[in-house]
């Protein structure tokens, strides 16, 4: 019995003696502003953190951002799956707050649910290089994250030192999972 309670005690001690990214108190940040329409135009998924909606995504991931007459966005997702198929989701996105709010909320649903919150998920702009070249996209749970290029193969040392900014807010790079990218760059 001794043994028993001696590893409860050893594994709680090691739950709570090390602090987990899941459990992080330190709120997410995002960019001070940002200039929409210089954010439209093409992204390239660098890498993400899995997520059950992408499942199906096994190479050249990309959005497309295009403003709408309402003032929103269209969203357009695409990806090759792994029969080498290509699979698009159409969405919309709206900003949350001031007109240079880097919050977003995003919703692939139909128009017609979109009075209803629980469509909307949060899409946080939290790094992005003063030239639109480089972005991470996160919620305020850390729960998800991309990391985005305007080209399909972005300079290592620019990547590098982004992970490092996201490890400063507390992301589990460890968990980003690279996307393959064999696409040729197209124009914004």
């Amino acid at each position: 019995m001794n043994k028993i309670y001696s590893a409860v005690f050893s594994a709680c001690f090691l739950f709570i003696s090390f602090p987990s990214y899941g459990q992080v108190d330190v709120p997410v940040k995002t960019i001070a502003s940002l200039d929409v329409p210089r954010y439209l135009g093409t992204w390239y998924e660098i890498a993400k953190f899995p997520n059950w909606f992408q499942r199906k995504c096994a190479s050249n991931t990309q959005a497309v951002y295009s403003a709408k007459p309402d003032g929103n966005l269209k969203v357009l997702n695409s990806c090759k799956t792994a029969d080498g198929a290509m699979t698009q989701a159409e969405g919309e996105a709206r900003q949350t707050g001031a007109k240079d709010s880097p919050k977003l909320e995003v919703r692939f649903a139909p128009a017609w649910l979109s009075f209803i919150p629980m469509v909307w998920g949060d899409y946080w702009v939290i790094d992005l290089d003063p030239q639109y070249q480089v972005a991470a996209v996160s919620d305020p749970k850390r729960e998800y994250l991309w990391v985005l290029s305007r080209t399909p193969q972005p300079d290592k040392k620019t990547y590098d030192e982004l992970l490092q900014r996201l490890e400063t807010q507390k992301f589990d790079v460890r968990k980003l999972e690279l996307t393959q990218q064999t696409t040729q760059p197209q124009k914004n």
